[in-house]
């Protein structure tokens, strides 16, 4: 598509947004679909829309009444429930800016994103989000109150959310045109929330997301999913996360749709079997999750007539799947078998599953291993693998129902420009796009260029089609199987600090957990050694040591005690010899080259996953 098209799309899906923010799409939905059911939580009740706005606005009266100020920052540490949807719209219909804070993070990390934010309140959920704001509240001289949904401490700084919905309750009835005059104030270019993501440098970004940015990106989402009105979805990744505030927040509210809150992941698989969602969002390894499940259920299939059977049905699914890939026709005869094998077997896998009602199923922070692909399209499931990041408020590519390539990210979104640089690094613009991070203007610099380009750090090829494939990584940030992103070099950083050990380099891409390769320091170990009373001082020596590597544990202990959970070094391996820039692993100038490492101890890294 031509440069010129591509902006006439984007005019057209700009003047469907033009003047519009979530405030006063929440208005519209409630005031059409009031009586819709919005929001349910796990064994709990369901919000309608109307309820939803008149909750929302109740707790902006509640913030009006606590001292918020437009522009200021909420932070929120909630699981997947209606609370933190509730609070999230109270502070936006106040005026503020809610942001959402991973439930893993460690104190220090905490501390410096609400610090880096200047957050003046914080909404949290109970014992184990206190203990990670409790010993760092004192170094937060902006944060003027703690509101806690459960085992509210005691203290001038702290209110029970009982009380602080009360507030709202009585302040809403005194000041209902406060609330209402700061909501309608909200411009479409007006903060929406404030995301933060890792760096390479290890300290996180607060990403801005406008209005505008979400509404775009929602309308992008409805054009091309194919889901039926008002549809039907599960939640269960944070909210801290884009990809679940777009499909279970803002796109929810866009479509009044009805959105299952899954707190607790291990309930997932049976939620989804009551709920039978029409679009379902997972990472990889949620996938790879499913697929096991799956084939461990065949695996003790013991009849083999039948187990040949449902063999035979995925191998048509298969086939009908990929004569609907870009390019494909799928013929009559093969419409009429698949349509067949699915009656008879595959539709009821899926429902087992609880993916039977899906038409939308999508895959997206790091790539969808190709034979995980397979296996779904064997059930006549095609995972849409798309791209984006935070700071493109999600998908800016996408495979989509009727234009997909399994084993690509898709073509752009409407209305986004892509290219490829130089050196192939993958560039957007377009609505979606963020205007910078918060309080990070050299940050800022590094991500957007003068032409308003941002910068992935991706290495992308796109085929004749249009379509792109991730090829490599510019940046160095590890995207695990769960679709967290880590910055290796903050961990490297903190397993370094002990004495014993030389180098480290942190692996996890696409993995499920994440992995350390670590080497001794050759002129410290030795001498540590001698004072413990240990003969032999070689390095190969003292990596087979049980005293060194009881050390090397407490090292990745220590390590693992100032990381979020994703963060955390759950395996290692002590090699026996020292990385140089003459064994090649580091730079003359001693960095890590990463590739070379992961090429020469791949074995080494393989084991630690076996």
């Amino acid at each position: 598509m031509s440069t010129t098209a591509i902006l006439e799309e984007r005019a057209r899906f700009d003047a469907k947004i033009e003047g519009r923010t979530i405030c006063g799409v929440l208005r519209e939905t409630a005031e059409t679909f009031g009586e819709l059911p919005a929001y349910t939580d796990l064994n709990g009740p369901t919000l309608t829309w109307s309820e939803v706005r008149e909750r929302a606005l109740e707790l902006a009266a509640g913030f009006v009444a606590l001292g918020l100020q437009p522009g200021e920052v909420v932070s929120l540490m909630i699981s997947n429930r209606s609370e933190h949807v509730l609070a999230d719209l109270g502070a936006m219909h106040a005026g503020g800016v809610p942001s959402t804070v991973y439930a893993t993070l460690a104190p220090d990390q905490v501390h410096y994103i609400a610090e880096n934010s200047e957050a003046v309140i914080a909404v949290l959920e109970g014992k184990d989000q206190l203990g990670r704001w409790q010993p760092v509240i004192d170094r937060l001289p902006n944060l003027r109150k703690v509101i806690v949904l459960n085992d509210v401490p005691e203290g001038d700084l702290y209110v029970s959310w009982a009380d602080f919905v009360e507030l709202g309750r009585k302040t809403l009835a005194e000041q209902k045109d406060e609330v209402e005059r700061r909501s309608q104030a909200i411009k479409p270019t007006d903060a929406l929330t404030i995301l933060y993501t890792s760096g390479t440098t290890g300290n996180p970004k607060g990403v801005i997301i406008t209005h505008q940015m979400a509404l775009y990106e929602g309308q992008c989402s409805s054009a091309t999913s194919g889901l039926p009105e008002h549809n039907i979805g599960v939640s269960y990744l944070p909210f801290a996360h884009i990809a679940d505030r777009v499909v279970s927040y803002y796109l929810a509210i866009e479509r009044a749709a009805h959105v299952y809150f899954c707190p607790d992941p291990t309930q997932l698989t049976t939620l989804l079997r009551e709920v039978r969602p029409n679009a379902f969002f997972g990472v990889p390894r949620i996938w790879e999750k499913v697929m096991a499940g799956v084939q461990a259920v065949l695996s003790q299939e013991s009849d083999q007539a039948k187990k040949a059977g449902i063999e035979a049905a995925m191998a048509v699914g298969r086939e009908y799947v990929a004569s609907r890939e870009f390019g494909g026709t799928t013929s009559e005869e093969l419409a009429a078998r698949y349509a067949a094998m699915d009656e008879a077997v595959l539709s009821k896998i899926r429902g087992l599953l609880g993916l039977d009602r899906v038409v939308h199923a999508m895959s997206a922070a790091a790539p969808l291993p190709i034979e995980v692909a397979r296996f779904f399209s064997g059930l006549g499931i095609a995972i849409l693998d798309v791209y984006g990041m935070t700071e493109t408020t999600g998908a800016a590519t996408a495979n989509v129902n009727g234009s997909f390539k399994l084993g690509t990210v898709g073509r752009p979104f409407p209305g986004i420009e892509m290219r490829l640089a130089e050196d192939g690094e993958i560039l957007f613009r377009g609505t979606s796009c963020t205007p910078g991070y918060l309080n990070r203007p050299e940050a800022t610099a590094e991500l957007l260029d003068d032409e308003g380009w941002v910068h992935t750090g991706d290495i992308g090829e796109v085929d004749e089609d249009g379509f792109l494939k991730v090829v490599d990584r510019k940046k160095e940030i590890i995207i695990t199987a769960g679709g967290e992103n880590v910055a290796p070099s903050m961990i490297e950083n903190l397993l370094k600090e002990h004495p014993l050990v030389g180098q480290a380099l942190t692996y996890g891409d696409k993995r499920p957990y994440l992995t350390a390769l670590i080497t001794l320091d050759g002129e410290v170990a030795p001498v540590w050694a001698a004072t413990r009373g240990i003969e032999q001082t070689d390095l190969a020596s003292l990596a087979a040591n049980p005293l060194v590597r009881e050390e090397i544990e407490k090292a990745v202990a220590d390590a693992n005690g100032r990381l979020a959970r994703v963060q955390q070094v759950k395996k290692f391996a002590l090699l026996p010899a020292e990385w140089t820039a003459e064994t090649e692993e580091l730079t003359p100038t001693l960095k890590l080259k990463r590739k070379v490492v992961h090429t020469k101890y791949q074995d080494v890294i393989d084991g630690l996953y076996a």
